[in-house]
């Protein structure tokens, strides 16, 4: 396995990750990362083969060694030990089916006639000249969607937003202890919060997703007080995390080719927005035995970092996976992961996604951008800083 070095804070790299993803690909299915210290897997065929393997979970297996925990992240990790993301079945199938219950095709799709009021009240609320559509539009709408789903109300959107994105630095390599004193204080307020919505949903359900897991927990030892509080986090978290940046990206693409025709067909260009500049570019798996893939062997309890970003870019999975083109045939790609931590919001966010999109460029068809966008320092995370726009 080929050794490669490539800081994910240098400031380069953050703004074009790929020719990195090239190079390593370039050096086989999988490479040591030296600054992640694990291998990660560069292909698509390597990517979707570790995500679907079951010998591979997220959750370190049993009498695997597990990294300490100082107490003063323990608040930050309490919700995290109950998160279904970090969990794998029983407990997990468990955890996803009753979540499931919110994201049915028709249940998602009934959001439709909601998802557009939103999206034409935020576009007609944008002001003259040059404006941040992140912060008018892409940020505001998945936050919105998600909170009102889940029955959070919509005046504590700029509260869940805040609290959110200290929380995701935690997954930022070179995080700083500020950011571990943000993630943690905004861990506490979030679930102080949540505390009193769940109280006042006991008192009086209502027609959300967030009465229902409640009502399931009254059925029964199915669902703990703690799991409860880490799945409304995590649904909130990544219910809108990952569409903000897809938006964010997507408009970026469309502008800078002068494509925005192509949202005719707006399904085709989604997938093409997803695959070609994604929302997460890492997501990591753990041995949970020993095996042996592309040539190398894992020990039970062993990381290796899936590359999503570099998967859909593979060229022997697609032809000129470098070129933006939204009219190209829809495939699968690995930007939402696969197996059964696949993003279960995923048919949510495609669905705000195409009623967003075509709505804006028919709105603003002049739309341009005012100046140079710029990657925000979140790696793994992929989104832009600002995206300034006018027209």
């Amino acid at each position: 396995m080929e050794r490669l070095s490539q800081s994910p804070a240098e400031p380069a790299f953050v703004q074009d990750p790929y020719p990195f993803y090239a190079r390593a690909r370039a050096a086989g299915d999988l490479v040591w990362w030296e600054e992640y210290g694990m291998p990660a897997a560069t292909t698509d065929r390597a990517v979707n083969a570790i995500l679907r393997d079951r010998r591979f979970g997220r959750e370190p297996p049993e009498g695997a060694p597990r990294p300490e925990i100082p107490a003063r992240l323990a608040p930050f990790h309490a919700v995290e030990a109950h998160s279904m993301l970090e969990a794998e079945p029983p407990r997990h199938t468990r955890l996803r089916g009753l979540v499931l219950r919110a994201f049915t095709t028709g249940k998602v799709q009934a959001l439709a006639p909601r998802i557009d009021a939103l999206v034409a009240d935020l576009i007609a609320a944008f002001p003259e000249g040059p404006f941040d559509l992140l912060g008018a539009l892409a940020r505001p709408l998945p936050v919105t969607v998600i909170a009102r789903l889940i029955g959070v109300p919509d005046a504590r959107a700029t509260d869940l937003l805040a609290w959110s994105n200290a929380m995701v630095r935690m997954y930022q390599p070179g995080r700083s202890r500020a950011d571990e004193d943000a993630a943690v204080a905004a861990t506490r307020a979030f679930t102080t919060f949540l505390d009193d919505v769940i109280a006042a949903r006991r008192r009086a359900r209502g027609d959300d997703l967030l009465s229902e897991l409640i009502a399931a927990e009254a059925e029964g030892d199915r669902l703990s007080a703690d799991e409860l509080v880490s799945t409304v986090i995590l649904l909130l978290n990544a219910g809108h995390e990952a569409t903000v940046h897809t938006l964010g990206n997507g408009v970026k693409a469309l502008i800078e080719t002068g494509m925005q025709g192509a949202l005719g067909d707006p399904a085709r260009a989604i997938e093409e927005i997803l695959r070609f500049d994604p929302p997460l570019h890492v997501f990591t798996r753990i041995a949970r035995q020993p095996v042996e893939v592309f040539g190398h062997r894992f020990a039970p309890g062993d990381e290796v970092a899936c590359l999503l970003a570099s998967a859909n870019r593979d060229p022997a999975a697609r032809a000129d996976p470098d070129r933006f083109d939204p009219t190209r045939a829809p495939k699968a790609n690995a930007s939402f992961g696969a197996g059964i931590h696949f993003c279960l919001g995923a048919p949510l966010a495609r669905l705000e996604l195409a009623r967003a999109l075509p709505a804006l460029f028919a709105a603003r068809p002049g739309l341009r951008l005012a100046e140079p966008p710029s990657y925000a320092d979140i790696y793994h995370f992929h989104g832009l800083e600002r995206l300034i726009v006018t027209g």
